[in-house]
């Protein structure tokens, strides 16, 4: 089923326009991704910190998106430390653990929690549909819209499906084993998975040409004109500089 829990609600952040909030969320991480010193790194974390709070989403919620997040940049910590000679800091038998290493590891890693933070609390808090309709409202190819949208939708339908085959196939007495029979079942499952999801997809477009869909892209939220927005983005534009000034002033 979709799950967008952080969709509603009605903090500041929630009550500024979805295009205003998307462009300052593509600006700020732009300015993230390009910076190299820990003080502005840290600070960035803290800002992104403080629109989650500003945003008023579950504490829980986001570690749980974090927790997905830091789960790859794990994969950094195992290889870079090994693997980016330098200055060597600390010596496991015979493996070596450079600084340089370490430090890339590091940067990834308040990078990418950064990022990810400012994009759930200025992105992930409104809908997928909201979101679709913004995309479209700046510019971006309506097929574009249509496909991207469409694709979120749908793919939570293919796991339905895909978890009935597999429900049906277990009350069968399936095992999963490294059999030939076991391998057919599997090709069987994934063919059947594509054969309900056209089935499903050319009912879907049935339905939606007998609600009179005519190719443009329609949401019920409204977009707000208020000055409130400008000051969003001007604060964000403000924040974003400042890293970067801290970036230039420390490192540059």
């Amino acid at each position: 089923m979709l799950q967008e829990p952080f969709a509603v609600g009605n903090s500041f952040i929630h009550r500024i326009d979805p295009r205003f909030r998307l462009i300052s969320a593509l600006l700020y991480s732009i300015v993230v991704a390009i910076l190299y010193g820990f003080y502005p790194l840290i600070a960035s974390v803290v800002i992104s910190g403080l629109l989650i709070r500003t945003a008023g989403l579950n504490g829980k919620a986001v570690l749980k998106r974090l927790a997905l997040v830091n789960g790859f940049v794990l994969i950094f910590w195992l290889i870079l430390p090994f693997t980016a000679k330098g200055n060597i800091l600390y010596t496991i038998g015979f493996l070596n653990i450079y600084e340089p290493g370490v430090v890339l590891a590091l940067q990834v890693t308040l990078k990418s929690n950064a990022i990810v933070m400012a994009f759930i609390a200025m992105v992930s808090t409104m809908s997928f549909s909201t979101l679709g309709h913004t995309l479209n409202s700046l510019g971006l190819p309506q097929k574009f819209v249509f496909l991207f949208v469409l694709t979120y939708r749908y793919i939570f339908v293919i796991e339905q499906e895909y978890k009935k085959i597999w429900r049906s196939i277990k009350i069968r007495g399936f095992s999963p084993k490294t059999t030939i029979h076991c391998y057919k079942t599997y090709a069987y499952m994934i063919g059947m998975i594509f054969v309900r999801a056209s089935a499903r997809a050319d009912r879907v477009y049935r339905a939606m040409l007998c609600r009179g869909f005519d190719g443009c892209f329609y949401t019920l939220s409204e977009f707000p004109s208020s000055s409130r927005n400008w000051l969003f983005l001007v604060m964000m534009i403000f924040l974003s500089a400042f890293i970067l000034l801290m970036e230039f002033c420390f490192y540059g």
